[in-house]
C-alpha cells in the first residue's frame, strides 16, 4: 500500500479516537465547573503533535517493517508539549483550590479556536502566536513526512529534525503561555478585590447648598 495513504489513513483514525474520547470524557477540556467544558490549550498542543508524530511512526512501522530511531529534537518536541500540559494543568489544580478566585475556565466553551487563544481577558496575543507557531510547525513536519515516505531509504529520517533556533522558538512560545497563565486567575481576584468607590451624592449636594 502506498504509505501515503497509510499516513493519512492513521491520522485520521487517530484524530477520531481523540475527538470521541474529547467527547465522551473531556479529553481536550480544561478542568471547570461549567457544562459545556472549554477546551484547554496545552492538551490541544499535545494531541496535535501526538498525532502527527504517531502517525508517521506507525506508517513507517508498517510500510518498513521496521521501527525507527525518533531523533533528539522530536523528543524535545514532545518534552515541551507535555511539560506545558503538566504546568497547565499543576496551574489548574491550584486555582481549583482557591474559593476565592473567579476561573474564566469555568465560563461556557465558545469554540476550540476561541477557548485555546483566550485568557481571562478574551482572545490574547501571546495565545495567538503560540497556536499560530505549533499549526506552521505542525504542517510543515506533515509536509515534509509526506515528501520523505516515498523517497527515503533511512528510516531515521523520515520524520524531520527541527533545528535548535526553531525549538528554542516553539520553547519560548510555550514557556510565556505558561508564565502568563499562572497568575492570570489572581490578577482576576485582585481586580475583583478593590474596594469600589462610591460617590456620596448627601455631601456632594450639603456642599452645594453650602
Amino acid at each position: 500500500m502506498n504509505p501515503i495513504v497509510i499516513y493519512w489513513f492513521t491520522f485520521l483514525i487517530l484524530l477520531a479516537i481523540v475527538l470521541y474520547l474529547d467527547r465522551k470524557h473531556n479529553l481536550l477540556r480544561d478542568a471547570s465547573n461549567a457544562i459545556k467544558k472549554p477546551y484547554s490549550f496545552s492538551r490541544v498542543q499535545l494531541a496535535w503533535w501526538m498525532i502527527i508524530i504517531l502517525s508517521a511512526f506507525i506508517t513507517i512501522i508498517i510500510s518498513n517493517n521496521a521501527i525507527p530511531t525518533f531523533r533528539e529534537s522530536t523528543l524535545i518536541l514532545l518534552g515541551i508539549s507535555s511539560a506545558t500540559t503538566i504546568s497547565g494543568r499543576l496551574t489548574d489544580l491550584s486555582d481549583q483550590k482557591d474559593n476565592t478566585l473567579t476561573r474564566h475556565q469555568d465560563d461556557e466553551s465558545d469554540g476550540i479556536i476561541i477557548d485555546i487563544i483566550s485568557d481571562q481577558n478574551g482572545a490574547s496575543i501571546h495565545r495567538l502566536q503560540t497556536v499560530l507557531f505549533n499549526i506552521v510547525f505542525g504542517i510543515w513536519m506533515i509536509v515534509t513526512v509526506l515528501k520523505n515516505l516515498p523517497a527515503s531509504s533511512d528510516i531515521n529520517a523520515i520524520i524531520p529534525d527541527i533545528s535548535e533556533n526553531n525549538l528554542v522558538l516553539i520553547g519560548l512560545s510555550s514557556a510565556t503561555y505558561v508564565a502568563l497563565k499562572i497568575p492570570e486567575n489572581k490578577a482576576t481576584q485582585n481586580k475583583d478585590s478593590q474596594p469600589e468607590v462610591v460617590n456620596d451624592e448627601s455631601k456632594m449636594d450639603d456642599s452645594a447648598k453650602g
